[in-house]
Formats: C-alpha cells, sequence, structure tokens
C-alpha cells in the first residue's frame, strides 16, 4: 500500500511536466540558421526542428520521406523565401500539410544583383527577376534587414500560438535589439581598417549583404548558388585577379568542399584564412552554433585576414 502511494505521487509530479511538454507549438524550420532563430524568439513555448541539418547546404538539398511527415504534423511551418528552398512547396504537397505558414523575408526588400553575378555558372537557381537580375536569398548576413525578419517571425509565432503572443513579441523585440548590438559591434570591427585592404574570396556569392554593408569586394568562384561547378576559365581568371589585386583573405564555407579554394590558394600563391559560415549552423556544441555566434566569427576572422603588416 505504501509503494502503490509512491508511485501515484511520483505520477502526479510528472504528470503535469509531460503536459507541459506537449502543449509546446511544434515548429517546423527549413534550415539551421532560421531554426536557430525561430528557438530564439519562441523560447519555452515552442519545440522547433529543423529540415536542412547544421553544416547541410540547403541548395541542394533532397527531401526525404521522413521529412515530408515531419511536415504533416507540424503546428507551424516556417520559411526563409526568396527561393531559397526551391524543393520545400514539393515537399509541403506530399506531405499533405495544410497548417499555418510564415516566410521569414515577407515584406523586406532583398539585395538585387546584376545578371552577371546569376548567371557567369549558368545558373540561378531561380533567383532571376526582371531585367535579368536576381535577388539574393542569403539575407541573414544583413543584421539590419534581419530585425525585420525577426518581427515576422514572432508575428507568425503570436498568430499561431496566441495564448503566448505577447511573450513571443517580447523575445522578438529583445533579439531584434540583440542584433543591432551585434551590427554596431561590427561596424566598430571594420572601422579601423582601410577599405582599399577589404577584400576576400569565398566559395560562392553567399555574403553580399556583408559585403555591402562594409564595403567589402568579394570575389567567388561560384555563383548564387552551390548547385554548379565553377569553370576553368572563371577560376583562371580568378587566380589572376588575386594576384593583381593583392587579394590575402581566402575562405572556404562550412557548406562546401574545400578543394578549390585550395587550388585558387596554392595557385596564386595566398594562405587559406579559415572556414566561414555562408548557409548553415556548426553542429550543436560546436564554435557556430547560434546565429549570434556564427555572425560573430565570421566578421573576427575576416577582419583578421585582411589586415596587412
Amino acid at each position: 500500500m505504501r509503494l502503490f502511494a509512491v508511485l501515484i505521487l511520483a505520477l502526479l509530479v510528472v504528470l503535469p511536466a509531460r503536459s507541459e511538454a506537449q502543449q509546446k507549438l511544434r515548429v517546423i524550420a527549413s534550415f539551421s540558421i532560421l531554426a536557430d532563430v525561430v528557438s530564439q524568439v519562441g523560447g519555452e513555448h515552442v519545440a522547433v526542428a529543423t529540415l536542412v541539418p547544421a553544416m547541410g547546404d540547403a541548395h541542394v538539398f533532397q527531401p526525404t520521406p521522413s521529412d515530408a511527415r515531419s511536415v504533416a504534423t507540424a503546428g507551424l511551418l516556417v520559411s526563409h523565401g526568396l527561393n531559397f528552398e526551391p524543393w520545400l512547396d514539393r515537399l509541403v504537397a506530399a506531405s499533405g500539410f495544410n497548417g499555418p505558414r510564415v516566410v521569414a523575408t515577407a515584406g523586406i526588400t532583398p539585395r538585387r544583383m546584376g545578371a552577371q553575378a546569376g548567371h557567369d555558372h549558368g545558373h540561378n537557381h531561380g533567383h532571376e527577376t526582371r531585367a535579368g537580375a536576381v535577388d539574393d536569398p542569403h539575407l541573414w548576413h544583413d543584421l539590419q534587414r534581419m530585425q525585420a525578419y525577426v518581427a515576422t517571425i514572432a508575428a507568425g509565432l503570436a498568430a499561431a500560438d496566441p495564448a503566448h503572443a505577447e511573450q513571443y513579441r517580447q523575445r522578438g523585440a529583445a533579439y531584434a535589439a540583440e542584433l543591432k548590438a551585434l551590427d554596431d559591434w561590427a561596424v566598430a570591427q571594420f572601422a579601423p581598417l582601410p577599405v582599399a585592404y577589404r577584400k576576400a574570396i569565398t566559395q560562392h556569392d553567399a555574403f553580399g549583404y556583408l559585403a555591402d554593408r562594409f564595403r567589402i569586394v568579394l570575389l567567388a568562384p561560384q555563383g548564387v548558388t552551390t548547385d554548379a561547378e565553377a569553370s576553368a576559365e572563371a577560376v583562371a581568371r580568378l587566380i589572376r585577379q588575386v594576384k593583381r589585386e593583392r587579394v590575402q583573405a581566402l575562405f572556404f564555407e562550412n557548406i562546401a568542399n574545400p578543394r578549390l579554394i585550395e587550388q585558387i590558394a596554392r595557385e596564386a600563391k595566398v594562405k587559406v584564412g579559415g572556414r566561414l559560415y555562408s548557409d548553415a549552423l556548426s553542429p550543436p556544441g560546436g564554435e557556430a552554433d547560434s546565429f549570434v555566434k556564427m555572425y560573430r566569427l565570421n566578421i573576427t576572422r575576416l577582419v583578421a585576414a585582411m589586415q596587412r603588416d
């Protein structure tokens, strides 16, 4: 009898925690950076899962049947937009999901790239706009635009879970303020660096927003996506440019094979500056396992590599 009473008491202690966990809004985010932003805004009231995992490349992601099952049971689906996830609509159709959706870039004017940038390697991955220009989907590298991005996510969470709407709005405002402070910090990091030194090479055109913000000349052997190889002619042209302009900051990306950057560094006789995080976070516990850590790390490495004696 005493043992039975102990078991009943244990159940009474466990059940409320389990019930609370079940009340969390189940959110599916399309890729790891977005998943972290949703988690920061949602806090304890959301359970967030991502489709494209940490270190994964959303440009070439291939969904599986298990991804379709995950989407089917979501309480909210959050995507980036700007055709960054060209596979997503097919996945949603296959899953039968008809719940609420949020497109985080909705209402934000993206950076426009010239036709040359989008077509150098024979692909634009669906980003083409009028007059042959393309919309740059890598908007998370612009912390000013990201503040509106966060507000859209907070509003979407509030609409899907009205009981916690005020908490989402408060957390969204606090996180946007954190991003503004991070942007101010980044401005201060670049301030002492002469504009003439601000040149770098990355694997593909993922850092255009950051380049615009800090007046960096960024070169890339691949275009706006990673779904095609750079041509030998483009690589040779880039190597000549590296030598001519004395570019000394070369980086490989966390989502791409470093072989191409290593080739350019070897032939141009320039040292590789390390890894930048372009389209995905590191795994949990890694050096860039949150968006804020990722952005801070990228800025630190770029500034360090551009310094000259």
